[in-house]
């Protein structure tokens, strides 16, 4: 763990969002989670709007990390590590819970623009990294020169979203998703 007060806090937080959801999360749910009073996550942030804005640039930074550490030979290699890294449960066993959590947190994005514009960079970052590994695939000769990349994209990042959304809402399991994702870069992009 981070030895930065702010950086435990937004761990607390992590795990607090997992075990209360987004509607009834509080400040002293994160300040029990951190193990620290109140005043103390006060001390760090404001009040619960400034906190979760700042949680969601803690875990951006996060996402970007893991996005960026995607590797392999091929641009099929990668993209398909790329969608198994975002379709993957977490590894502390959380994986469902923070969606749901997260599902709340995007209900709220229609009514407040700083959770739309950090919601909107996860959205963005995923775009991009898909459709350069896409467009690489295409000038290698890997995927199909025909395809375009940006409604290929646009694709993946819709059944992306729809794949967390059908898990949290209606318990479906990312398993099926992600053999219609490889029988669609295998049957759409890949070249003949």
């Amino acid at each position: 763990m981070d030895d930065d007060p702010a950086t435990e806090i937004l761990e607390a937080t992590y795990r607090a969002l997992c075990r209360h959801g987004y509607a009834d999360l509080t400040i002293k749910d994160i300040a029990a989670e951190a193990d620290r009073s109140t005043a103390s996550v006060h001390y760090y942030f404001d009040d619960k709007q400034t906190l979760f804005v700042e949680f969601l640039e803690y875990l951006y930074d996060r996402y970007t990390a893991q996005l960026a550490a995607i590797d392999g030979d091929t641009a099929r290699d990668r993209l398909a590590a790329l969608l198994e890294t975002v379709l993957a449960d977490d590894e502390t066993g959380t994986g469902l819970e923070f969606r749901t959590a997260m599902l709340e947190v995007t209900a709220q994005a229609p009514y407040d623009d700083a959770i739309r514009a950090r919601l909107a960079a996860f959205d963005d970052v995923l775009f991009d990294r898909i459709r350069a590994i896409i467009e690489d695939g295409i000038d290698r000769g890997e995927f199909d020169a025909t395809v375009d990349p940006t409604v290929a994209t646009e694709f993946l990042v819709t059944a992306v979203s729809g794949a967390y959304t059908r898990q949290v809402a209606m318990d479906r399991s990312p398993e099926q998703l992600r053999a219609t994702m490889t029988r669609y870069v295998e049957t759409r992009l890949l070249a003949e």
